[in-house]
């Protein structure tokens, strides 16, 4: 009796540890689901950080770009202004009509820079702003039309 008794109770234990281990086991896998979820939930956060992220850079370079413009008109102001004082001076001369010419170059020169920067910023708002493949096409076919009124209007 008492023989069978420990027999009994070794088995009892091993079939416990069995089962200790299993729910061991258990208890590693779910953790490590979890740990994946976390993982995942974490990766989608950065994703979206990210896109936020590229959207704040993209503002960044828009601003940057209309600062740019900005300066580029004060400066060509500038110019126009000297070219002007310019032509003032030389009246008495007959470099008038050199200077004219100039000048229109000069003009030219500007809006053909205009047009460029123009361009630029539209590309650059089209990229930002435009997801859809659909308004994308749309809005190039816009732009497209509107630059080449643009540029029969420069010439």
């Amino acid at each position: 009796m008492h023989v069978k008794n420990i027999g009994m109770i070794t088995t009892t234990t091993t079939t416990m540890m069995m089962k200790r281990k299993r729910m061991l086991l258990f208890l590693l896998l779910f953790l490590i689901l979890l740990l994946l979820l976390l993982l995942m939930v974490v990766v989608m956060m950065i994703m979206l950080m990210m896109r936020i992220l590229l959207l704040l850079l993209m503002m960044m370079m828009l601003m940057l770009m209309m600062m740019m413009m900005m300066m580029m008109m004060m400066m060509m102001m500038m110019m126009m202004v000297v070219v002007m004082v310019m032509m003032m001076m030389m009246m008495m001369m007959m470099m008038m009509m050199m200077m004219m010419m100039v000048m229109m170059m000069m003009m030219m020169m500007m809006m053909m820079m205009m047009m460029m920067m123009m361009m630029m910023m539209m590309m650059m708002m089209m990229t930002m702003t435009m997801t859809t493949t659909t308004m994308t096409t749309t809005m190039t076919k816009t732009t497209t039309t509107m630059t080449m009124m643009m540029m029969m209007m420069a010439i």
